[in-house]
């Protein structure tokens, strides 16, 4: 049976620090990935001055996304930081277009997944929780209509991680007990890969660092939660 998964992200690099593992232990075992980010990513950090940060940023995108093994990836073209609840239904309505459109020759007994960070935002970023309801919202429309679509798996911070609200950046709320968790992929082994992977979005390398560091020896031990 055909697996397919659409990895829905609000920034260049929210695959690569979030769900890498997981989505590298996917590909590597058959699963066909397509990606989109909702924004080039031009508000990050800047650490070379660098004139049109956002095109850099989708190439460092795209180098990450051929690490990772992704079939294709897709720029929907909002500006970072920005949206809002119009774009949320907007994005829905994209992200559903976009994935009827690949879909419509696949085979009626493929296994369709789509996956996002955390539906709070993960970081308590607005691009982040706009990212994962468009995410939920085009889901439910398309199980609607289709039995090939599954579940969505939203990449979260368990209380271990997390374990209390944190504003040194915006509002992050704590990471989710383990009764809330749906999920756990243990990708440990792929670290190596998955650093490299992290490393090629070199504009960000300060947020790199500071995952690869706050994970430690659990970097890519992946927890989600799943909607059916």
């Amino acid at each position: 049976m055909k697996k397919i998964i659409f990895g829905i992200f609000a920034h260049p690099d929210d695959e690569a620090f979030g769900p890498a593992g997981t989505l590298l232990q996917e590909t590597r075992s058959g699963t066909e990935l397509h990606l989109i980010t909702l924004t080039s990513g031009e508000s990050g950090t800047n650490p070379d001055n660098l004139e049109n940060l956002g095109e850099a940023r989708l190439q460092e995108w795209q180098s990450a996304s051929k690490l990772l093994g992704a079939k294709s990836t897709h720029f929907f073209g909002y500006q970072d930081g920005h949206m809002n609840n119009l774009d949320m239904i907007a994005i829905g309505q994209r992200i559903i277009e976009h994935i009827t459109s690949l879909c419509a020759t696949e085979p009626q007994d493929a296994e369709i997944e789509l996956m996002s960070l955390d539906i709070n935002g993960l970081t308590g970023h607005i691009d982040h929780i706009v990212a994962a309801r468009a995410t939920c919202y085009a889901f439910y429309h398309l199980k609607m209509q289709d039995k090939r679509f599954t579940r969505v798996r939203l990449y979260c911070f368990p209380a271990e991680i997390l374990p209390e609200q944190n504003v040194d950046w915006i509002y992050a709320e704590a990471g989710h007990a383990k009764d809330e968790i749906g999920e756990i992929v243990d990708a440990r082994g792929l670290r190596e890969s998955i650093v490299e992977i992290m490393h090629a979005h070199h504009s960000q390398r300060s947020d790199s660092s500071a995952q690869i560091e706050r994970l430690g020896g659990d970097l890519g031990l992946d927890h989600f939660l799943v909607k059916n």
